[in-house]
């Protein structure tokens, strides 16, 4: 670990701000949701910290596919080993921060916060294991056979990041982390059945295979981008399936006090918002991406604000 100087008592020296970086990366990555800004003034900074622990490991997993549509690949993408290889190396560490060992400087300005930030809330370990065992199977695993096994992906890439808002905000009770499991998860969903189009583009896909089989949607129709009745049918599917795991958490803002019951409450309205405009498009996500407008945005943060 990184050692910190100190100083006498009569030579007051500015400490800097360790969450800075961590702050600026939530507020200006590309993918960004506006993170942390509902939450009390004195959270935000943990909130970005652990942001920034999720968003750097997730780009390190999914940056840099070459198109399997294009007929010459990207030569400058990163090979599926050299992602392995580098996201290996923040995983490996990670695990020596926790286990308070040397670790490459060039992570400190992520550890060095969300440490102290894990000390104080005594978030645990296995939450932030989870989410890096996930980004590292989104390097290697591209079809999932069936729902129970894209399931546990959601249970390690989405839930811990909502169990970790909870506790940052001093809640610890398993009836409100198990409300929260179902909002993340189908939101993980949600995201999944409106980026059918881009995971393509990856050569990934989050449809359970056995799906495709019973709905007859070969992945050469998907590859093609036929949008086929068969298509349509099964992507209804996983839409209410999803839809049902919106439900059982919806409760969950309602448990809790605000601003974290507005923000909880905007991200279920987020995710369910996407859902109408898939089932607007006819479940029609391969030639054109649903998308939640600025203005669909803004008024859901009304219906959040006033409890609708």
């Amino acid at each position: 670990m990184h050692s910190v100087e100190s100083f006498p008592a009569q030579t007051a020296v500015p400490t800097p701000d360790p969450y800075v970086a961590c702050t600026k990366l939530a507020r200006e990555h590309y993918e960004n949701f506006p993170v942390g800004r509902l939450v009390p003034k004195k959270i935000r900074p943990h909130v970005h910290a652990v942001y920034a622990f999720a968003r750097v490991a997730d780009d390190l997993a999914d940056e840099g596919y070459a198109d399997p549509r294009l007929r010459v690949a990207n030569r400058s993408a990163p090979t599926e080993a050299e992602r392995l290889t580098v996201f290996r190396a923040y995983r490996q560490a990670w695990q020596s921060a926790l286990a308070d060992k040397p670790y490459d400087n060039q992570y400190e300005w992520i550890f060095t916060p969300l440490l102290r930030t894990k000390a104080e809330f005594d978030l645990p370990d296995s939450l932030f294991l989870d989410l890096l065992s996930a980004f590292e199977q989104d390097i290697v695993k591209r079809r999932y056979e069936d729902f129970p096994s894209v399931l546990d992906y959601c249970r390690r890439s989405a839930n811990p990041i909502g169990r970790l808002v909870l506790l940052l905000h001093g809640h610890r009770e398993d009836e409100l982390a198990k409300l929260s499991d179902h909002i993340c998860t189908a939101l993980q969903l949600a995201n999944f059945w409106q980026d059918v189009s881009v995971d393509l583009g990856k050569d990934r896909i989050y449809i359970p295979q056995v799906d495709l089989r019973r709905f007859d949607v070969p992945e050469t129709d998907l590859f093609a981008g036929k949008v086929t009745p068969n298509f349509r049918n099964c992507l209804r599917y996983q839409v209410e399936r999803t839809w049902d795991l919106f439900r059982e958490g919806e409760p969950l803002p309602s448990k809790l006090k605000r601003p974290l019951s507005w923000e909880i409450r905007l991200t279920w309205l987020g995710g369910t918002k996407i859902l109408r405009k898939i089932e607007a498009q006819r479940y029609d996500t391969l030639s054109r991406r649903p998308e939640v407008s600025k203005f669909d945005f803004l008024s859901l943060g009304f219906q959040a604000f006033l409890g609708g």
